[in-house]
């Protein structure tokens, strides 16, 4: 079996946490790191020497043209992932690309229908489709453990100081950053897309929301309550409600690595240790997508049956509508894309 070759774009914090996780994980199979680009050449240098990364390519254009890899994980800022995803796409290469996948819902059906034209497999990076608990609720449901689901709670609140978060030119947002997590476990349980959307929030100087609650309904009674804070730490726990009992994935919920179930035990998925500190909680636990990447490329899948085109599309749907009840505007929003 060839190895499958990674390429990292860009050298930021999630780009080391997912290098770390990939690079410390016992059991990833027959993948390696081979190179890495950035904006800055100096900085990916850096990032090579740490994580022993082989190659360091003069651009990101270097790396799109490079005949050494075969899927890259794009970890640019938000508003860089759809240039970045078409170039890589054009040059034949298949890609991970860091959630949110693009700004708007133009944006991401313009790249999807890039992946299917040159066919290639493409995905959000949506790591919690992947985690070992997130698969154990998903069963309890399946097995009628929790009767009949209907209501679902869920808090996803940082205390956070970096720009990217509250600046509108680097696609600021508490709702594409981290309410995604949100809106996406709700899909997951749900399976479906809501009928009602409702959202109240808060924007800053810049038009750039900081909170929001939101409010799903999907019909028959069922509903989801999601709160997102990007000024304040919750306690980012989720719980799940059905006719028979409830289980809450422990904060935090969007990789938890403990599970309260119907019964009241708690459930524990421990992560694998790494030799490097992690950026951002439970970070090792971003590997278990790229064992999904691989199982997919080398079925000739184009995308993945867990975290799929048509989930990504009704997310950016989703992000659409919220951002137009809460009024944030990006540029993007007013250009065709083809």
């Amino acid at each position: 079996m060839m190895t499958l070759r990674w390429g990292i774009v860009s050298a930021g914090k999630i780009s080391h946490d997912f290098v770390n996780a990939l690079n410390s994980f016992p059991d990833k199979g027959d993948q390696a790191v081979v190179s890495v680009a950035a904006r800055d050449k100096g900085r990916a240098a850096e990032f090579a020497k740490l994580h022993k990364i082989p190659k360091v390519a003069d651009s990101y254009q270097a790396l799109a043209k490079s005949s050494d890899v075969d899927v890259v994980y794009i970890g640019a800022l938000n508003p860089d992932h759809y240039a970045l995803t078409k170039l890589f796409l054009e040059n034949g290469k298949h890609v991970l690309c860091e959630k949110p996948f693009c700004l708007n819902l133009k944006q991401t059906e313009t790249l999807i229908n890039l992946a299917k034209k040159k066919n290639l497999f493409f995905m959000e990076a949506v790591w919690t489709r992947f985690c070992p608990a997130y698969i154990y609720l998903e069963n309890e449901i399946a097995a009628g453990n929790l009767g009949d689901v209907s209501f679902l709670e869920g808090n996803f609140g940082i205390f956070c100081e970096a720009d990217r978060m509250f600046k509108k030119d680097q696609g600021g947002s508490a709702l594409l950053d981290i309410g995604i997590y949100l809106l996406q476990l709700s899909q997951y349980v749900f399976k479906k897309y809501p009928e009602r959307i409702t959202a109240v929030g808060e924007l800053n100087s810049e038009g750039v929301d900081e909170t929001e609650t939101i409010i799903l309904e999907y019909g028959g009674g069922k509903r989801a309550v999601l709160n997102t804070q990007s000024r304040l730490r919750l306690i980012n726990r989720a719980t799940i409600y059905g006719s028979k009992g409830r289980i809450t994935l422990e904060d935090p919920f969007h990789f938890p690595d403990r599970v309260t179930a119907v019964n009241g035990d708690v459930k524990k998925f421990p992560l694998h240790t790494s030799p490097l500190p992690y950026n951002f909680e439970n970070s090792a636990g971003l590997v278990y997508q790229t064992v999904e990447v691989a199982k997919c490329i080398r079925n000739g899948q184009i995308e993945s049956p867990r975290m799929s085109h048509k989930e990504s599309l009704e997310l950016a749907k989703l992000r659409d509508t919220i951002r137009k009840q809460l009024g944030v505007h990006y540029d993007v929003d007013d250009q065709e894309f083809a």
